[in-house]
């Protein structure tokens, strides 16, 4: 390796490689000081030291030094450990140190040192002479410490004898394995770790197999590889350590196993003879990985041809094993905490979407890029009385658990508001109440809609939130003007509500702005490129052969909407949200309604209204009850309201029963003493119905009922 070149105005030579008296602790070998320049140049050091510890003296001594002009290394050629630079600072301490400043005049922006630690403490101490890229992050202290950790295992008394310069062949591995530093300190996954390894260790090595294990419970567990057949792979996973002769050598003394041959192979392993020819290598390196002081895994680097491995290689190796283990420790740690921030969303959704006679729907939620925390972004369908629908979709402004939770609130209070049955600007006012109360830095946008499949009615309402965009069965996609009211907890209600009248087939797309806005694109811009993309791939939806197609359709769309709108989505800084729901309204045949005097004769013309249309739609199992529901409904009406009264008759996957009346009085289950001849109304109700309820309009209310059909019609209609 070439000594670098001298600062300008210097007219010292380079040091190169070379130990400045004899009378120093040298190294055994060319191992150690080879690994401190490979830490020189890795982590784009402008020059290293290794020193001795003499703790009888209290003094540093320098063993070797690379990449430093003359003078820079006499300067430091004998240090007390009282001095106020890096190395002696690491031997005090026993762990690494960093100073910043350029103590020696070589442009540096601090010193890096790390000691070499033996069975009574600090036999010696490696610095590192860092330049602008300043003080060394996480990973690339773990490699200093992997590097001192094998130094401090070679160094003994040898004087006298001189290192070998590394080959041009190791400079250009030791480029490799700057890049892999680099690399490894962006990897969050274990994936991205090994996928790391794979791309800048194998290459220069000429190897073509790669194997990270973890040790669990005993057992390895194959968490990542490159070169391998999933066949083998699943004889090599999940095996007990102790069934694997090789790796209770690798893990007994943490020490790497280097084979050279499939003969070599076998002779020391008789019991796993089978592995070379299955997995068609001649060459192993089996290298532990060590994080926190603990074996948990071991690294595997194969060849296809046999071949020796220098000591420089081995060198290298051992200390990618170090790195490697750091790396994927704190990479398993990120994968847990990942795992569980994405189980906790996961928990605040809806596990699935009903499929209900008036829409189907499909969703998409997707984590901000590569970050561990949870999101604010949630979505939901609602069953409404009268098959209708309620859609709704927000944002939680911030990331992490608070906000994970305050989107979960809002999830639960919209489905309690929902059940209330109450308009989409009444609900968006209690919500804002809600996040108000919250705290003064608590902001959420929500769209909230309601689809009425008689009417073909959409009724929403905005609170700082992006438009619902529609599409029609021709390819028509059409995106309302409005502007939104603000965000909730921002918000002076009253909101506004918007409705539009929807064709008989549609399809409803909602989603957050994670979806359509970034740094480089507005949201508007984002909205127009998703009706062009709706444009292109919606049409195929409406073609559905029967409820599972369509559902399957509405999936494929969302695939097609989110792999164009955020097609690198792993770099993106915020939750994005997509909800498509296709609607169908309900056929004219199967609604019947009726206006009935606000007198007690109203009472016998429900019945006979109710046994006639039942007939008719070969429901007469129904009618005793149906007409029972109905009598006692408009019994109520008569009593306690006023009229005009309506009664109204819905087939679909159940019989609704509804009476309208133009009272906002609330209707309420008494509790009947056994003399009262009254009050058990609305029991009989609930008794007979599977479920009832009412639901309060502009101009007075609507009280309801449902029963279940225990043998659909031959003319039911097919619904969604």
């Amino acid at each position: 390796m070439a000594p670098a070149t001298a600062k300008a105005g210097s007219h010292h030579q380079q040091s190169g490689l070379g130990f400045p008296s004899a009378s120093y602790k040298a190294l055994r070998g060319a191992e150690a000081l080879t690994l401190a320049l490979k830490a020189t140049e890795c982590l784009d050091g402008r020059g290293a030291f290794l020193h001795w510890c003499d703790p009888a003296a209290r003094r540093l001594h320098l063993v070797a030094a690379s990449g430093l002009a003359a003078e820079s290394a006499e300067a430091w050629a004998d240090l007390s450990d009282e001095q106020d630079v890096a190395p002696a600072h690491a031997m005090r301490r026993g762990d690494y140190a960093w100073v910043v400043g350029d103590s020696l005049g070589m442009g540096a922006a601090g010193t890096a040192a790390v000691p070499l630690l033996g069975a009574d403490g600090p036999i010696g101490v490696l610095s590192v002479i860092m330049e602008g890229a300043g003080e060394p992050d996480e990973v690339q202290r773990s490699f200093l410490h992997s590097v001192a950790g094998w130094a401090a295992a070679c160094l003994e008394e040898l004087p006298g004898r001189l290192p070998v310069r590394g080959s041009e062949a190791g400079s250009e591995q030791t480029v490799r394995m700057g890049k892999l530093t680099s690399a490894l300190a962006e990897a969050l996954t274990s994936r991205e770790v090994v996928q790391a390894v794979a791309a800048h260790v194998l290459p220069p090595f000429g190897a073509d197999g790669l194997i990270f294990w973890v040790f669990e419970g005993g057992r390895q567990r194959v968490v990542g590889s490159a070169g391998y057949t999933q066949e083998l792979l699943s004889l090599l996973d999940g095996i007990l350590v102790a069934d694997y002769p090789v790796a209770t050598d690798v893990l007994g003394n943490r020490t790497p196993r280097f084979i050279e041959s499939a003969a070599e192979y076998c002779q020391r392993y008789p019991a796993l003879e089978h592995i070379p020819s299955a997995a068609k290598k001649n060459a192993w390196a089996f290298l532990p990985m060590i994080a926190s002081g603990r074996s948990i895994g071991m690294c595997l680097v194969s060849f296809a041809q046999p071949r020796s491995f220098s000591d420089e290689e081995r060198t290298l190796l051992t200390a990618l094993s170090g790195l490697a283990g750091q790396s994927l420790g704190r990479a398993r740690l990120y994968d847990v905490e990942h795992a569980r921030a994405q189980g906790l969303q996961r928990g605040l959704l809806p596990r699935t979407l009903p499929r209900l006679p008036a829409a189907c729907a499909a969703a998409r939620y997707l984590p901000a890029g590569r970050g561990e925390q949870v999101g604010g972004d949630w979505y939901d369908m609602i069953p409404l009385s009268a098959d209708r629908v309620a859609m709704v979709i927000g944002d939680v402004m911030g990331h992490g658990i608070p906000e994970a939770a305050t989107m979960g609130q809002l999830r639960t209070a919209v489905r309690t508001l929902a059940d209330l049955d109450i308009p989409p600007d009444e609900l968006l006012s209690r919500l804002n109440d809600l996040v108000t109360d919250l705290g003064e830095d608590c902001y959420a946008t929500c769209l909230y809609a309601v689809f009425d499949p008689i009417t073909r009615i959409c009724s929403f309402s905005l609170a700082g939130h992006p438009p619902l965009v529609i599409v029609h069965p021709d390819g028509t996609v059409h995106r309302p003007d409005l502007a939104a009211d603000p965000p909730l907890g921002a918000a002076e209600p009253p909101f506004e509500t918007h409705q539009l009248l929807l064709p008989e087939e549609s399809l409803l797309v909602l989603c957050t702005d994670g979806l359509v806005e970034s740094a480089t694109q507005s949201v508007d811009r984002g909205l127009a490129r998703l009706q062009q993309i709706l444009a292109q791939h919606a049409v195929p939806t409406f073609t559905a052969r029967d409820e599972v197609d369509d559902v399957q359709h509405l999936d494929d769309l969302c695939d097609a909407v989110v792999s164009a709108l955020l097609p690198d989505h792993g770099r993106t800084n915020d939750d994005a949200a997509l909800l498509i729901a296709h609607t169908r309204a309900i056929d004219a045949g199967d609604v019947a309604s009726c206006i009935l005097p606000e007198d007690p004769r109203a009472a016998g013309q429900a019945r006979e209204f109710v046994r006639a249309q039942l007939a008719a739609w070969g429901l007469d199992d129904l009618a005793i009850t149906t007409e029972l529901l109905a009598s006692e409904l408009i019994g109520n009406v008569i009593r306690h309201a006023k009229g005009p009264i309506r009664l109204r008759l819905l087939r679909s996957r159940s019989l609704t029963c509804e009476v309208y009346d133009s009272s906002l009085s609330t209707p309420r289950i008494r509790h009947a003493a056994y003399t009262d001849e009254g009050g058990r109304g609305l029991q009989l109700v609930a008794a007979l119905s599977r479920r009832w309820g009412a639901r309060y309009l502009r101009d007075g209310k609507c009280i309801w009922t449902e029963q279940d059909i225990p043998v659909p019609s031959e003319n039911f209609g097919s619904g969604c």
